[in-house]
């Protein structure tokens, strides 16, 4: 089956560019596509994971992938999906930020042949480019008004948009006319919130080159009620596994709503679809065996096939039953980890769970924390606690593997002491 069979059945086309046109070039021998990568950080995270996956499928059809961080265009910003100006990042910083990123797409992808893919960052060509001839040899070919009903452009301008970060679009055209020439790129994926970009790239090639350029957009990564995809309590789900170890990565996808179950597996795993539509058809209690297939395939393909069994295991130990869900006080000895200076006693024998909850950054706040033993939703190493007055005393925190909190039913956190 080929990369546009695959995609459609999987619900993975947003959009796509020259359609039949394209089918008829995919078909006719191996393809370069490229999609990038924002390095405003130094992990990607849950949200990436579209067009990750895409070019992921891209590579597994038999074409070759160019994966695109910009280190260039991350010092301007890109204003696709934004109400708000993004954050620039400093040169000195982006470095870090792409040998990150580089660890995790080679987790997803194969960059180590140069044949199958290559990681690429666009400083390489954009900090060089001189302005006056960038200007006059790209710029003329740019409507001003068909830029402001873009609709990455409308969504800022209620709000005010920068010339900086006006000029995204042109550099980001740009890229794609560079990997055409340079890399023999044709195509561009990436999220459909890129849409607006992506058509002028096609547009810029097709113009200059006279040769074949196309697009594909993927659909955005929403919840059900149409809220973001990959956040938590504690923010970010990132793919860098200090930032979200294995085992919170694993509970992330253990813990989707029933109703992301299937597009989650057809999305984010490489599961035939036959095996995906009869897990996602199961019902009741029986999708719990669908979201831990789940949590293992997605984690399996992040962190290694030994990582997602040890999170497998830690989660049956924890919640009873392999990767079961439910409750539990043992502790599986991976939670998530949090430290509690020893000044917080300042020579009293006890402080205030409240205070050590807050202090260790288990919750934000105090209210929080009385909301959550209010409500019922607190244990402390496997005890209900009912009091907000309630103390715990250094030697609970000083014992060996510290103090293990559960906060509702499924959140575990290991505090410990730290001079």
């Amino acid at each position: 089956m080929g990369f546009l069979e695959v995609m459609r059945e999987r619900g993975l086309v947003a959009q796509i560019t020259h359609e039949e046109e394209l089918a008829e070039h995919l078909a006719s021998g191996p393809r370069t596509a490229y999609c990038g990568f924002d390095p405003s950080a130094d992990s990607l995270h849950v949200g990436s994971l579209l067009p990750i996956m895409g070019l992921r499928r891209w590579q597994a059809a038999g074409h070759r992938v160019v994966a695109l961080v910009g280190g260039g265009t991350g010092l301007i910003g890109d204003p696709s999906g934004k109400t708000e100006m993004r954050q620039m990042v400093d040169e000195g910083g982006l470095q870090k930020n792409l040998d990150g990123i580089r660890a995790q797409l080679e987790r997803f992808l194969d960059l180590k042949d140069p044949k199958r893919g290559v990681m690429v960052d666009n400083a390489d060509w954009l900090k060089d480019l001189k302005y006056l001839p960038f200007l006059r040899d790209i710029g003329r070919h740019f409507s001003v008004n068909r830029m402001l009903a873009a609709e990455c452009f409308k969504q800022r301008l209620e709000k005010g948009l920068s010339f900086l970060e006006f000029n995204y679009m042109l550099l980001q055209s740009y890229d794609f006319l560079h990997l055409y020439k340079a890399q023999s790129c044709t195509v561009q994926l990436g999220g459909d919130d890129q849409w607006s970009n992506m058509l002028s790239g096609v547009d810029l090639v097709r113009r200059l080159t006279g040769g074949k350029a196309f697009c594909v957009t993927m659909p955005l990564l929403t919840t059900t009620d149409g809220r973001k995809m990959g956040k938590t309590e504690k923010g970010a789900v990132w793919l860098d596994p200090v930032k979200t170890s294995p085992f919170e990565y694993y509970q992330y996808w253990r813990n989707v709503e029933d109703a992301m179950v299937e597009p989650c597996l057809r999305y984010f795993t490489d599961m035939g679809m036959t095996e995906t539509r009869q897990l996602a058809a199961l019902q009741g209690a029986a999708i719990n065996d669908a979201k831990k297939r789940l949590a293992w395939e997605c984690t399996r393909i992040a962190h290694g096939e030994a990582a997602a069994n040890e999170a497998q295991e830690s989660a049956g130990r924890l919640f009873g039953g392999p990767g079961a869900g439910g409750a539990g006080s043992a502790g599986a000895g991976n939670e998530p980890e949090h430290f509690l200076d020893r000044a917080a006693f300042e020579g009293k024998p006890d402080i205030g769970i409240v205070d050590m909850l807050a202090s260790s950054g288990v919750v934000e706040t105090k209210s929080e924390a009385k909301r959550l033993i209010q409500q019922g939703g607190l244990t402390v190493d496997g005890a209900k606690v009912a009091d907000s007055q309630a103390r715990i005393a250094a030697r609970e925190l000083e014992k060996d593997g510290g103090c293990l909190v559960r906060k509702g039913k499924k959140h575990y956190h290991r505090i410990r002491l730290r001079d």
